[in-house]
């Protein structure tokens, strides 16, 4: 979410084809561990350590607050934060050129996005407003109300989850946006709050965490973080002190590799997630 912190001076915080089977499962798992949260076990399983292996980079715009990006069709899609400042573009990769964008009003903060279909959602942060803009022209469509504040967001192919900088994702229905479900986020038995921007990838949920260099993998069945990725050092040192935390998580579905940027980053990352040497978290 906001992030907004040294240098800035904090304000607070801040796709492979999936088969229709596994996204209708997903996403049903989800609804049915959430709905009523279960127990876990005082001896969670231990959770993979891993970390990033750099394939290339992509040049971005380093005065952009990315509050939640997607790539869909050879283009970036980005939401843009800060009063003022807040803006939802379409983005050429290879020079970082905004080929198609627009501003929000002054008094919105942008926040996470998602795509369905031919759609875009995009949230704010505490206005309590969803956007909904035509993909191709990116035109405001409709605006949806909802309760709460609004952080990162996704698609499982039939449900958006959305985060609020708790410890639950919110499942919602992709037409209404109406709340049907919730999914309790939990490391090795522990609650793992500040849950950010969300990227779906083949039945599983990637979560940044503010104000944290480690990405959450997590299993919407359970709830259970199954993975915790290392995205430390991406920056160099002098990039770093320019640019504000780590946000932004994209599928790249003809690699299977992510694609990472923050607050402020002069780049976008195209990263594989490998294993970690050291043993597993316990």
């Amino acid at each position: 979410m906001v992030g907004y912190h040294a240098p800035l001076m904090s304000l607070r915080r801040n796709a492979c084809p999936i088969s229709a089977t596994l996204v209708a499962c997903a996403a049903s798992w989800a609804l049915v561990a959430c709905a009523k949260p279960t127990a876990r076990s005082a001896q969670s399983a231990p959770v993979e350590k891993l970390r990033l292996k750099v394939i290339r980079r992509f040049p971005h715009d380093p005065h952009a607050f990315t509050q939640g990006l997607l790539f869909f069709e050879g283009k970036f899609y980005e939401s843009t934060g800060l009063n003022g400042r807040s803006s939802l573009r379409r983005v050429d990769p290879d020079s970082g050129v905004v080929e198609r964008g627009v501003d929000l009003p002054a008094d919105l903060f942008g926040e996470g996005l998602a795509r369905v279909g031919g759609r875009l959602f995009q949230l704010t942060w505490q206005n309590g407003r969803a956007l909904v803009w035509n993909l191709a022209t990116l035109r405001k469509e409709r605006e949806i109300s909802y309760q709460g504040e609004g952080w990162g967001l996704c698609f499982d192919g039939r449900h958006l989850i959305m985060s609020d900088g708790s410890d639950t994702l919110a499942i919602r229905d992709a037409e209404s946006f109406a709340k049907v479900g919730a999914i309790v986020v939990r490391r090795a038995g522990q609650p793992l709050r500040n849950l950010n921007e969300l990227e779906w990838v083949e039945g599983v949920v990637y979560a940044n965490i503010w104000q944290d260099n480690h990405i959450a993998r997590i299993d919407p069945r359970t709830g259970e973080v199954t993975g915790w990725i290392d995205a430390s050092g991406l920056l160099a040192p002098g990039e770093a002190r320019a640019a504000d935390v780590l946000n932004g998580i994209a599928y790249l579905p003809a690699t299977g590799h992510l694609a990472l940027t923050g607050k402020l980053w002069p780049w976008i990352f195209e990263a594989e997630v490998v294993p970690d040497a050291s043993p597993a978290v316990k």
